[in-house]
Formats: structure tokens, sequence, C-alpha cells
């Protein structure tokens, strides 16, 4: 999947709004994400994250590991974020994006 595809599909996890439970923010160079998570009896029920609006990559992989969090309780790894945007051309980008996604969720984990 192109990552405009899945912009385009809408964001399910964005809010512009702080969401109650635990965050973990990271930033890096423009790029900045903010991620809120919500659990109960130990399992994640809620991720929801804000960033930066001007990057369509790491909006989009935020979105899926935020979705993947939810459905699966793990984290997503790189290569799974990897595989699901295979039709990307600009793999040091999106590795970076994914790095920093992955990054604010453990925060919002630990």
């Amino acid at each position: 999947m192109k990552v405009s595809e899945y912009v385009k599909g809408g964001l399910k996890n964005f809010t512009e709004d702080e969401v109650l439970g635990r965050s973990g923010s990271h930033a890096e160079g423009v790029h900045r994400v903010t991620i809120y998570v919500r659990e109960e009896e130990g399992r994640v029920v809620d991720c929801k994250f804000n960033a930066t609006k001007r990057c369509k990559k790491l909006l989009a992989v935020t979105d899926y590991a935020c979705e993947r969090l939810k459905e699966t309780g793990m984290l997503p790894t790189e290569e799974e974020i990897l595989s699901f945007f295979s039709e990307e051309k600009e793999k040091d980008k999106m590795k970076n994006r994914i790095s920093i996604a992955l990054s604010a969720i453990k925060k919002a984990l630990s």
C-alpha cells in the first residue's frame, strides 16, 4: 500500500485533543508525534496520536502502529510496517518515520 492511499482512506487514531491515559512523545527535526495509550486490566484498549501534519509518512505509520497495537496487543515491528507500506519508494524516510512512531509508543507504554 502507498502512504497516500492510507491517509486518503482516513486516519482512525489521529486526535487534536489530549486523551486520558499514558502518553509518550518523540521528536526529530520538524517531526513530532505524541501517543496516548489507555489500558484496562493490563491490555491496551485505545491508542491515539497527535503529530505534525506536514508528514504523511509519519501520520500513516503512526496510525497503522496504533491500530495494530489495539488489535493484537503488540507493537508492530519495523519489518511489518515496511511490508504493509511496501509500495513506498523512499525506504530510508519510511524507516526514520517508523523509528519516531515506535519510540513514542514505547515511551507511552513504559
